[in-house]
């Protein structure tokens, strides 16, 4: 069974990059790579490459979502990174570009920090069976305040917010939207047959605005950025987030953890994170569109 889970785990990672390179490609044709607007985001509705593109990422994410009910965290979640370098190397034959030396080293980080985190984290958490209402509230509200930040941070800087702070929000966004859909999992399947009526009607309205808020920041992010960084914040951020939410709230921490596995594991995401911000900076795509900005500069000064 976990052999099938992995093969279902690197089909996914398949269907992810695809999928982000698909979306990223059609995004940056429709906007010009300027900030998107709601009447661009009608007409990508409409864009058989961007719709070709999303299909690909919800197979991509059922499929990993299946490879996560078979198989342990350990054997999964890692495969998941793949899915960068892929997109990597596909964006750049799309995009006639060669990868650098820093662009290969800020992967290298990515996927090490992420699966070194990842790894760590079985050896320190623990099956939370039970969460109290009061501990889905803490999440909720969390949630809530993370949705004002990045919501005002879109509002105000529109046209000015990088694709870093795109990706780091979306990462974060669905970091917690997938805490809240198993929690809501839990209380579709409890025993005592009420279903829906066992779900909190904010768990459901946080979900929602996460969920909205979260999808508009990745196609954002692709219309600030390379597909790579949105592969980077779905399988980098997200799973640091959703990790740290279960050991900090739900109680899934171990009562014997070393400290230096606590250490290992800071130490893991933060090299994860520095992975993604240098991508951010010096991806071949990224320093080419600051090229042309500083020519285009140039020759309006003249």
């Amino acid at each position: 069974m976990v052999w099938v889970a992995v093969l279902l785990a690197v089909m996914g990672a398949f269907c992810l990059a695809f999928g982000a390179q698909r979306q990223g490609s059609a995004v940056k044709r429709d906007t010009g790579g300027l900030a998107l607007s709601s009447n661009g985001f009608l007409r990508l509705l409409r864009n058989p490459r961007w719709v070709f593109g999303l299909l690909l990422l919800c197979m991509g994410m059922a499929l990993n979502s299946v490879a996560l009910v078979t198989a342990p965290l350990t054997v999964v979640q890692p495969i998941g990174a793949i899915a960068l370098v892929i997109t990597t190397v596909v964006n750049s034959k799309d995009q006639g570009l060669s990868i650098n030396r820093a662009t290969v080293v800020a992967i290298t980080a990515c996927v090490t920090g992420s699966a070194l985190f990842v790894l760590l984290a079985v050896f320190v958490t623990q099956e939370s069976h039970h969460v109290t209402p009061e501990d889905e509230l803490t999440i909720v509200l969390l949630l809530a305040l993370a949705v004002g930040i990045f919501g005002s941070l879109a509002a105000m800087f529109k046209h000015r917010m990088s694709a870093f702070i795109y990706i780091l929000g979306a990462g974060i966004l669905f970091g917690f939207v997938a805490v809240l859909t198993r929690i809501i999992g839990k209380h579709l399947l409890d025993p005592n047959g009420l279903f829906l009526l066992n779900v909190p009607w904010y768990s459901v309205v946080a979900i929602a605005a996460a969920g909205g808020l979260g999808s508009w920041f990745v196609q954002s992010a692709y219309s600030t950025g390379p597909p790579d960084l949105v592969i980077a914040g779905l399988t980098v951020v997200d799973p640091i987030v959703g990790i740290a939410i279960g050991i900090t709230i739900l109680g899934e921490l171990r009562p014997d953890v070393h400290a230096v596995l606590a250490i290992a594991m800071g130490t893991a995401a933060t090299l994860a994170i520095v992975g993604v911000i240098a991508l951010s900076r010096h991806h071949p795509e990224v320093t080419k569109r600051k090229k042309d900005v500083r020519k285009a500069t140039g020759r309006a000064s003249h």
